[in-house]
C-alpha cells in the first residue's frame, strides 16, 4: 500500500477514535463528523431499519427520539477501531438507562466511509431486538 493511503487510514482512524472519546466524555460524538448529505443505513428489521438520506433525517428520526427515551445517556466502550482505505470500522458496546429505570445495553458495529475527515456513509449493525424493546416500551415525551 502506498504511504499516502496508509497515512490517510491512520488519520481517519484517529479522527474516529477522537470522536468516540468525546462521546464517552460527553463532549461530542461521531455524529458530529457526519456531512449534511451523509447516508446512514440501519440493517435488520427494526422499526428504524432503512437508509436515511441525510444527517438531519437520521438525527430527527432515530437519534433524537432514542435519546429522549433515556434518563442516562448512552456511553460507548470501544472494543476496536479498524481502518482500511476510506473505511473505518468501530466495534463497541454501549450502555444507558431508560426513563423507566431499566438498563439499555447493546453492541454495535459501524462501517463508516470517510472523505476529507468527515463521514459520508455508514452501515450500522446492532441487536435490533434490544433496540426495539426500548423503542416500543417507551414513547418520546
Amino acid at each position: 500500500m502506498p504511504a499516502a493511503e496508509r497515512s490517510q487510514e491512520v488519520k481517519n482512524k484517529g479522527i474516529v477514535q477522537a470522536a468516540f472519546q468525546a462521546w464517552a466524555a460527553g463532549t461530542g460524538s461521531p455524529f458530529d463528523l457526519l456531512t449534511p448529505e451523509a447516508r446512514w443505513t440501519i440493517t435488520g428489521h427494526a422499526t428504524v431499519s432503512r437508509t436515511y438520506e441525510s444527517k438531519q433525517d437520521f438525527l430527527d428520526v432515530v437519534i433524537g427520539p432514542f435519546n429522549v427515551r433515556l434518563s442516562r445517556r448512552l456511553i460507548p466502550a470501544v472494543r476496536a477501531i479498524y481502518a482500511d482505505d476510506d473505511m473505518v470500522i468501530a466495534l463497541f458496546d454501549a450502555e444507558a438507562v431508560a426513563r423507566d429505570g431499566k438498563p439499555y445495553r447493546n453492541t454495535y458495529t459501524w462501517f463508516m466511509r470517510m472523505r476529507e475527515g468527515r463521514i459520508v456513509e455508514v452501515t450500522a449493525f446492532f441487536d435490533t431486538i434490544e433496540f426495539t424493546d426500548l423503542w416500543t416500551r417507551l414513547k418520546p415525551q
